[in-house]
């Protein structure tokens, strides 16, 4: 089978799902070495229909995928589009690739949740609150129905915006200092670790010193199973293993 994924997450859950050998065009930001066809929210349709996928993986979990998927349509390439925001959603979502890709996802999934089932026997006596930046200006943060949520509790934090619904909230500085986090973690989207200036943080109004992380946005911003790693760094930033 001829596969496209057109954005990282989704390239990651193939290559999960061990069938990464069948990926024949990846965004430009896929870490996966294929032929490239621009980035995620911009795909060049012409490029993508020119390596012939039998079908092409999109995920709504990145913001503006809408148009990507409208042209599909448009067009009758074939296609799926996940759409996970919690762990479990990640694990069927290898269930849903795997499907379509013409492999059984059951046997990995399985791992996924071993893996996560881990760090849920624990239990904590106090949890650390903390608070996950995703940009800065204008601030974005997770809320409660997101991956980050959970994780901050697998490794017994809280995140401070869990009290909003959507996955996904923006806010103002001011709220988050009112809400007094105990830590702050940062990883902003699209940015490598060596481009995160922690400045920006440390001079807005009413910073106080509160300890700043700049954590690795491949592993903490794309809903795969590359969440894993990003789950061995929280923990070791949190519990200091």
């Amino acid at each position: 089978m001829r596969i496209v994924s057109i954005c990282p997450s989704n390239t990651e859950v193939c290559e999960y799902l061990g069938i990464e050998d069948q990926i024949v065009g990846v965004d430009d930001y896929s870490d996966l070495e294929r032929v490239r066809l621009g980035p995620d929210l911009s795909i060049d349709m012409e490029k993508l229909e020119a390596v012939k996928p039998d079908i092409v993986l999109a995920s709504l979990s990145v913001p503006g995928m809408e148009k990507n998927v409208a042209e599909l349509e448009r067009r009758g390439i074939p296609h799926i589009v996940t759409n996970p925001n919690s762990l479990d959603d990640i694990g069927m979502s290898i269930m849903q690739i795997g499907e379509a890709c013409g492999v059984n996802g059951s046997e990995a999934k399985q791992r996924w949740q071993q893996s996560l089932d881990m760090y849920r026997s624990r239990n904590w006596n106090r949890l650390v609150r903390v608070y996950w930046e995703w940009w800065p200006k204008p601030v974005f943060t997770p809320g409660r129905a997101n991956w980050l949520t959970e994780m901050s509790a697998l490794c017994g934090a809280e995140n401070v915006f869990a009290d909003h619904e959507e996955a996904s909230v923006q806010t103002d500085w001011e709220t988050v200092v009112s809400k007094k986090p105990d830590i702050l973690l940062l990883a902003w989207v699209g940015v490598m670790t060596d481009k995160v200036n922690t400045e920006v943080v440390k001079k807005r109004s009413g910073y106080e010193g509160v300890p700043i992380y700049v954590m690795e946005e491949k592993y903490f911003c794309r809903p795969s199973p590359q969440l894993l790693v990003g789950l061995e760094q929280l923990d070791n930033v949190l519990n200091g293993k």
